[in-house]
């Protein structure tokens, strides 16, 4: 047990500490400031947390966003009062669209000092508005048992909120008076000896909670083996239990006899191992109308989010194709806003085993393998374009990485462009890579950041990312004499924002460049010195291949890919209908 009985404060902050550590909380990532100051000695003082100081609120949120996302568990994040907690937004924003558990003490002044132009005293009450699952202002410190175990109650209350019934994020705010060190004070001496706080935990533990989801799946399964012509949709994943949640779908794609359109951030094109009902070339076969036209499904069964590609969601905007959402939150998960059928289960919790009694003797195989046929096609399409391709475009570039990263690399894929070259050119393999992204609100801002703590202890991972998205989260770098473990940084430098070059604005020539595009003309050899950061040219895509394979195994590097975005632009739009274009005999 760990108390300090120091003072009124040290012995309330600690509660909250000893309360979570027994809860099962592992990491805290701690911003500096004084009215903070009792909460920062409890959380570092702990024996079974690990504490990481970060100078810039943005870049802490999302380093503690990166790390929750890798292993579903919070991740606490402590700040001192005023605008250091309006800091952290972003990052809320993020983790709350993409159901990450983040618990944030923002520490703040008593009632007495605010409304009154008390220095830095901001209204924190309810900062993350609608973003948090659960909000709380805690009473302000007290040595009444009674007190101290509401205390303890709301520190559990908190931790379950951040998980349950789905994970996102919850806000504690903390008032304190002076003195926020930990100064002794005479008047808590006689404290432990009248107080007994021997069983005052005994009740907390690191659960085995969850939520148990029944679903008599039997009743769409009818309805599903009606129609031949049925697709299923895997968007992006997020999933601890990988290869439970593609074994589950690739049950259900082959009971029906339905392929699998699979989202590049999902795990299924990385573990496509003897499943020959996945389709990855979705988006370019979709730009050959006549294929749209024949390929047109009866039903739809989506798990988890929509994918990422415009031209899947053009494809069934105006259908009237049933659609299925299998999915356990209570969000709308159907951008379209076609008629939705909502399956609010876990697809990890679902057994479809006995569904097998229901199975017609015979199956109208035509659909699935006209599907098979285009997408095996179209790959060959892509190989035959792509393994030739000696110009540094940006097109090869996830088109190499999935065909050469180690086993099981972790890779960070930022949005923009770099996660929209990954849907067309991210080809199915058995390497197990393990995807991560920041999909939820699809900003680019805390990618480096998000990166770091998602490879923060664990093996060599990879960031793949644009240089306004890298520019835009320099502070992640302050990070780096701490950092234990390696990210290789793949740095795309187009100079500005490629995926404008895609938009009807590109011509708009007068305002385009300095109004969309953004160039920001960055030697980033440059600024990687000022880091302390390793910095590698990238020449040809021998070199490349050559520093991914083996991947090192600690620090940071950046490997810069220089390339031309108009010319990317150009290629993409000339390419793409190409290798949609064979022959369906």
């Amino acid at each position: 047990m760990q108390l300090d009985f120091r003072n009124i404060n040290t012995l309330w902050s600690s509660i909250i500490v000893e309360t979570l550590s027994r809860l099962g909380l592992t990491t805290a990532v701690i911003c500096p400031g004084s009215r903070s100051t009792p909460l920062t000695l409890a959380f570092a003082s702990h024996p079974n947390i690990e504490t990481i100081p970060i100078l810039d609120e943005r870049a802490a949120a999302f380093f503690a966003l990166g790390i929750a996302k890798r292993t579903y568990l919070p991740v606490a994040l402590i700040c001192t009062s005023g605008t250091a907690g309006a800091n952290f937004y972003p990052a809320v924003i993020e983790a709350k669209e993409s159901q990450v558990p983040l618990l944030i003490f923002t520490a703040d002044r008593p009632p007495e000092l605010r409304n009154c132009h008390a220095g830095q005293t901001i209204d924190q009450v309810k900062l993350y508005g609608n973003y948090c699952h659960w909000y709380t202002e805690l009473s302000l410190p007290s040595v009444e048992m009674k007190m101290l175990s509401y205390l303890r109650q709301t520190i559990i209350s908190a931790w379950d909120h951040a998980l349950f019934p789905y994970q996102g994020v919850v806000h504690v705010n903390c008032p304190f008076r002076e003195p926020l060190a930990p100064i002794y004070a005479p008047n808590l001496d006689g404290l432990l000896s009248k107080r007994n706080f021997d069983n005052f935990f005994d009740n907390i533990y690191e659960g085995d909670k969850q939520l148990l989801t029944t679903v008599f799946i039997s009743d769409y399964l009818h309805q599903w083996l009606s129609k031949p012509k049925g697709i299923i949709i895997v968007g992006v994943g997020n999933s601890d239990h990988t290869y439970l949640y593609c074994d589950q779908i690739f049950y259900y794609s082959n009971l029906l006899n339905y392929p699998v359109l699979a989202e590049a951030l999902s795990p299924f094109r990385n573990n496509a191992q003897g499943f020959l009902n996945l389709i990855n070339a979705y988006d370019i076969i979709l730009r050959n109308s006549q294929l749209a036209d024949e390929l047109l499904p009866d039903v739809v069964i989506q798990i988890g989010e929509f994918p990422t590609s415009k031209e899947l969601r053009q494809w069934l905007e105006n259908s009237q194709v049933e659609h299925f959402v299998i999915d356990h939150r209570p969000d709308s998960l159907n951008p379209l806003h076609n008629k939705t059928h909502y399956i609010r289960a876990n697809i990890n919790d679902l057994d479809p085993e006995f569904l097998e009694e229901y199975l017609p003797k015979k199956q109208d195989l035509s659909y699935l393998r006209q599907w098979k046929s285009v997408n095996k096609k179209v790959n060959k399409n892509l190989r035959n374009v792509l393994d030739k391709t000696k110009e540094l475009l940006e097109a090869k570039l996830p088109f190499l990485l999935s065909k050469n990263l180690p086993e099981r690399t972790p890779i960070f894929i930022a949005n923009s462009m770099p996660v929209r070259y990954a849907e067309f050119f991210w080809m199915p393999n058995k390497r197990q890579l393990r995807p991560y992204f920041n999909r939820g609100a699809n900003g680019i801002e805390g990618t480096l950041s998000t990166a770091l703590g998602m490879a923060y202890k664990t093996q060599s991972s990879v960031l793949v990312t644009g240089d306004l998205a890298l520019l835009h989260d320099t502070n992640g770098w302050l990070i780096s004499q701490q950092f234990q473990g390696h990210l290789t940084v793949i740095l795309v430098n187009n100079n500005g924002g490629g995926i404008f070059e895609m938009l009807p604005i590109s011509q708009e020539e007068a305002l385009f460049e300095n109004y969309f595009a953004t160039p920001q003309n960055i030697d980033f050899s440059k600024l990687c010195y000022t880091y302390n950061i390793e910095h590698i040219l990238i020449k040809n895509w021998t070199q490349l291949k050559r520093l991914l394979n083996p991947l090192p195994r600690t620090g940071i590097r950046v490997l810069e890919l220089q390339t031309d975005r108009k010319k990317d632009a150009l290629w993409l739009q000339t390419n793409l209908p190409k290798f949609a274009q064979i022959n369906n005999k």
